[in-house]
Parts: structure tokens; C-alpha cells; sequence
């Protein structure tokens, strides 16, 4: 019993000694070890690992919170995290398992993870494999996913990794879409000069051009990304459908819309992104930024409205403008005021002012009184009917032929709904 637990004893004090040895790139000590096979290679140690750089699990399996904060890793795993190279030759050299997964990841996943180029060259030299899935069911290219892995990416393609592999799990994404969720735009135009399917689909039919638009609004922060903006361009230039529909039957434009991205929309539209195509709820990209004109507090809604418009979005239902227009962006009057100028004449009912709140009503009073006084029974004026007759024959042409009119500029922002704060 005594000589079992010396032994025992031993063969823990051996494992901490090769532990530190790895931690601190001691690799002569590292090939000590092995050459006298006083430890297997493939050892497996129990690390710290809070940020999940070494563990990899199955979605839908719930974990307590203590195993999330440790992971098993090989010497193989620890040497490409620590980026130690000395070390990590010495164990390829005494055949570690290259693709080992202790713990769902192999070496390569967490190489790519890290961004080391350097790891990635050698574990590719002897033999890791490419396509390989974690056990999450991503592949190297998917742990791909800041600008620093970029070479590590360009790496992986030149040895051979599928450009257009989709993960093992059930969001079924390619590199592309990932890179576009993420917004790296010189991942994007590098994968898609390496053949990438720019119109793919995910489990949830979205293309990539669809996840960078849905993607390029940073909830939190309310803020839009100008990397998301340029991914766009991109992919529309490399053809990419304007009009795909998700399984939801919602369209790029209807991202575009609930983000309020009056950049995204421009681009769209101006691609040829169809203004009423509606959702399977039977919503259009003008319903959406009503939805969340509210919530988007760096957002300008008016603008969103006014291209909307001037590519020939339908108006809102009469009936319903207190509930989806008022009620939606009564704090917003420039908004208010550019869906009114769509109508050669709509009427105000009861509904109209319990939809406005007192306190916002009186800080906007001036619009406001405005706004019931041209929506009596009176008709507007002959300068607002002019417009609404020339709109109607442009139609979802305005924004193209109202430009080229031979008047003023000021008359040509009227004819486009540019808002002036009042009405009239």
C-alpha cells in the first residue's frame, strides 16, 4: 500500500513538473521527460481555461459553472495557446496526437483561435487536419475571427481547407458568413476570391449578405460599424441577391430597416432591393422601422422613411396611421411629418391626438397644431398636391427622375420629402 501511493506520488509530482515545464517553454526539460518515457506525451492536464479557448461543447448541453472555468488540454494544446514553438516541436517530434480533442477542440482550433500563423505551419507540416469539426461542429476557418487571424485563414486555404464548409451543428454556416457576421472585410474578399458561394444559406436561409447587414448595428453600444457598411458593398458588388429571403421571408432591406440604417438602405435600394416585399407576417421594411423607430436612439428615422418612400414603399393604411405612425414616432415629428406628405390628403380623427402623449405634444406644439390644421377637412395646398401628382406618376421612380428635373434644388428636396419641421 505504501510503495502504491509512493508511486502514485511520483507520477503526480512528474506530471506538475512537465506542466511547468510547458508553461514556461522549458523544452529541454520537456524532451528529458520523454526520451526517458517518464510520461506519456498525450498527458492531460486540468488548466484554467475561463475564456473558453481550450473547451468546446455541444450546444443545448448545460454545464455547471466550475467546468466552464477549467478545461483537459494536452502538452499539444498548452504549447499553441502559450504560442510556445521550442516546445511544441518536442512533442511533435515524440508523436503527440496532433488531433487530439480533450476536450472538444483539437491544437489546430486553438491555434486559429489564438491567431498564431506560426502554430498553424507547424501543425499543418505534420499532419493536422484542415476540415477538421470541434465539438461544437466548427472547423478551423470558423475560429477564424478577427482581423489578426487573417493569415492564419489565408493559411488554412492554401493547405487545403474548404472555403465552403458549413459547421457540423444546426446553424449550418460557411467562412463567409461568419467573416460577414463578425465584419472583416478583407476575410470576405479574400474568401471570395477563393471561391466562396456569396449566396449561401445557413440553416436559417440567410446569406452572408443578409447576416452583415443584420450584424452591422452593435445593440449595446447603438452604434453602426463601418467595416458591416464596406461588407455590404462588397458582396453586393461581388452579385450578391439583394432580395433573398431568410426562412422568415424577411430580405436584407428588412435588416436594414430594423436596424434604422439609413446607409444599408440607401445601398440596397439603390441595388435593387424591392421596397414591399413583405415579411410572413405580412410586414414591409416600412412597417420594421415603425417598429423601432423608438428604440434607436442614434438612428435618424425620418431619412430611413424618405428613402423608403422615394423608392415606392406603400403608405400606411389611413385607418391605422394614429396606432402604427403616431404612437410609433409621435417623439419623432420629422418622421411623423415625411409619412403625412406622402398623402394628397388624409383626415385626423380622435384617435390621432390620445395617440400623442400631453408632454410630447407640447414640445412639439408648433408641429403638431400644424399637423390637425392641414389634416381637417381642408384640402392642402395647391404647391403639396403638385408634388403628390408628380410623385404619382414617378412612383418608385422619384429618386432616380426627381434629381434630374429642370428646378431649383429647394423644390427638388421638397419633391423628396425632405422635412422642414412643419406643415403646410
Amino acid at each position: 500500500m505504501t510503495e502504491a501511493m509512493t508511486r502514485a506520488e511520483i507520477a503526480k509530482r512528474l506530471k506538475k513538473d512537465f506542466l511547468k515545464a510547458l508553461q514556461s517553454n522549458d523544452y529541454r526539460t520537456l524532451e528529458e521527460f520523454l526520451i526517458q518515457k517518464q510520461i506519456d506525451v498525450d498527458t492531460v492536464f486540468e488548466v484554467e481555461d475561463e475564456n473558453l479557448v481550450l473547451a468546446s461543447y455541444k450546444q443545448g448541453y448545460w454545464l455547471p459553472s466550475y467546468k466552464l472555468q477549467h478545461s483537459w488540454a494536452t502538452g499539444l494544446h498548452l504549447s499553441v495557446l502559450y504560442g510556445h514553438l521550442e516546445s511544441l516541436r518536442v512533442l511533435l517530434k515524440h508523436k503527440a496526437t496532433i488531433n487530439c480533442r480533450p476536450n472538444g477542440k483539437a491544437a489546430i482550433h486553438i491555434a486559429c483561435e489564438v491567431g498564431n500563423l506560426d502554430c498553424i505551419k507547424i501543425l499543418c507540416s505534420h499532419g493536422a487536419k484542415t476540415n477538421c469539426y470541434s465539438l461544437s461542429g466548427l472547423a478551423p476557418l470558423h475560429f477564424c475571427t478577427t482581423k489578426l487571424s487573417i493569415p492564419c485563414a489565408q493559411q488554412l486555404i492554401w493547405r487545403g481547407a474548404d472555403v465552403n464548409i458549413r459547421t457540423n451543428n444546426q446553424e449550418e454556416e460557411t467562412p463567409l458568413h461568419t467573416v460577414a457576421r463578425y465584419g472583416i472585410p478583407e476575410m470576405v474578399g479574400f474568401y471570395v476570391e477563393q471561391g466562396a458561394a456569396v449566396d449561401c444559406r445557413n440553416a436559417h436561409r440567410e446569406t452572408p449578405l443578409a447576416c452583415a447587414v443584420y450584424w452591422a448595428l452593435n445593440g449595446k453600444e447603438q452604434t453602426y460599424s463601418t467595416d458591416h457598411h464596406l461588407i455590404c458593398r462588397m458582396l453586393i458588388d461581388y452579385k450578391a441577391d439583394v432580395n433573398s429571403r431568410d426562412e422568415d421571408f424577411r430580405t436584407p432591406l428588412h435588416k436594414a430597416a430594423w436596424n434604422c440604417d439609413r446607409v444599408l438602405l440607401d445601398m440596397l435600394l439603390e441595388a435593387g432591393a424591392e421596397a414591399n416585399f413583405m415579411d410572413d407576417n405580412g410586414c414591409g421594411p416600412l412597417q420594421y422601422v415603425l417598429k423601432v423607430t423608438g428604440v434607436r436612439p442614434s438612428a435618424q428615422p425620418e431619412f430611413c422613411f424618405q428613402l423608403l418612400l422615394n423608392y415606392g414603399a406603400a403608405r400606411i393604411y389611413p385607418p391605422q396611421f394614429h396606432k402604427q405612425v403616431l404612437q410609433a414616432c409621435c417623439s419623432y415629428p420629422r418622421a411623423v411629418e415625411v409619412i403625412v406628405n406622402t398623402y394628397e390628403h388624409i383626415k385626423s380623427t380622435a384617435k390621432w391626438r390620445a395617440a400623442i402623449p400631453d408632454d410630447v405634444f407640447e414640445m412639439y406644439n408648433e408641429f403638431y397644431e400644424s399637423l390637425f390644421e392641414v389634416c381637417d377637412n381642408t384640402p392642402r395646398s395647391l404647391k403639396h398636391l403638385a408634388r403628390c401628382a408628380i410623385r404619382r406618376i414617378l412612383f418608385d421612380r422619384c429618386h432616380k427622375g426627381i434629381p434630374f428635373l429642370f428646378i431649383p434644388a429647394t423644390l427638388k428636396n421638397y419633391l423628396l420629402l425632405e422635412p422642414e419641421g412643419i406643415l403646410y
